[in-house]
């Protein structure tokens, strides 16, 4: 009786494992919302280009994907509340060059740990940043500028309206072997107003930021930090073009989740995010918030590329003594 018994126990264990299996089978993930947290208040540029990649994945996907924003410390408080998520595919996280590149060798201490809290889904694209200044100023370009900052050591003045500004500048100081005088300013409308008012010859800011103001002839902009030249300024030459060799520095978008996701949600959202990329129509929506786009990355090579800039901005923060305000 006992083996009688025993073989019945084994034929239901065996009937209930394989009723599973079909079941998961026929309901592959996800199977419903998932939560995107964007660590930066609404209508920033992050936040826009999240809410339209997270439009045409939730098509594809066939599930709502809904938008939480948690901004605050630099994306701090957003990232750590994704880092403490669990990892089964349904929060994923817009990180950026602050919150998984700068913020470690900014911040005394963080409660979670960009690297291995996390795996990278899918690299969104960058945002280049552009060297701006009023239309009178005396360079027309960064070759110019960088000759006489050498003749001016320390007097050229340049607003620095956010980390990765202050950054970039940093960097340009150490290729061109050039001083500048940098004042801080607490956001890009009021180191914009300040520049022309006159009040300082230069300021840094997403090309985005700097294009309304560039067209329509109130500033003119004297190069972009990323490697290509950017769509929305498109005669403007970049850094490299103009006498600084291999100088690349741009803010970014990765999309995250939380350590632990299954490699299989890792590959399928990348799959998909790939996808919605490659559309022309998202494309030219992206490019016209500023964005080079992404795409044809995969997650090793998100992770490769989120461990470069780590090492990349570390280096040029520790190297400037810059810290959280």
């Amino acid at each position: 009786m006992k083996s009688f018994h025993a073989s019945r126990r084994f034929l239901l264990a065996t009937v209930l494992a394989a009723c599973a299996a079909g079941a998961g089978a026929a309901d592959p993930y996800p199977t419903r919302a998932i939560k995107l947290i964007v660590p930066y208040t609404p209508g920033q540029g992050a936040d826009s280009a999240a809410r339209l990649v997270a439009t045409r994945l939730s098509e594809r996907l066939k599930q709502p994907i809904v938008i939480e924003n948690k901004p605050g410390a630099a994306g701090n408080i957003g990232a750590e509340a994704a880092a403490g998520a669990a990892g089964d595919g349904y929060t994923l996280l817009v990180g950026s060059n602050a919150t998984h590149a700068a913020n470690a060798a900014m911040y005394p201490s963080l409660r979670f740990d960009p690297i291995n809290d996390f795996v990278g889904v899918a690299y969104i694209g960058a945002v280049p940043m552009a060297l701006v200044a009023a239309p009178g100023f005396t360079a027309s370009g960064v070759r110019e500028l960088v000759s006489l900052a050498k003749s001016k050591s320390g007097e050229v003045t340049v607003a620095v309206p956010s980390s990765t500004a202050r950054v970039v500048l940093e960097l340009l100081s150490q290729s061109a072997g050039a001083k500048f005088k940098d004042v801080p300013y607490k956001g890009s409308s009021a180191a914009m107003a300040d520049l022309m008012g006159g009040h300082v010859q230069l300021s840094i800011d997403t090309a985005m930021a700097a294009t309304p103001l560039v067209t329509s002839g109130k500033l003119k902009a004297l190069g972009v930090t990323s490697a290509q030249r950017t769509g929305v300024l498109p005669t403007v030459p970049t850094f490299a073009e103009s006498g600084i060799p291999d100088f690349a520095l741009v803010a970014w978008n990765v999309w995250f989740a939380p350590k632990g996701t299954p490699p299989e949600i890792v590959n399928k959202l990348n799959q998909e995010i790939g996808q919605v990329l490659a559309e022309p129509e998202t494309a030219a929506k992206l490019k016209a918030l500023g964005y080079q786009p992404g795409g044809s990355e995969d997650p090793k090579k998100v992770a490769e590329f989120v461990r470069t800039e780590t090492q990349k901005w570390g280096k040029l923060i520790r190297a400037a003594g810059i810290k959280a305000d």
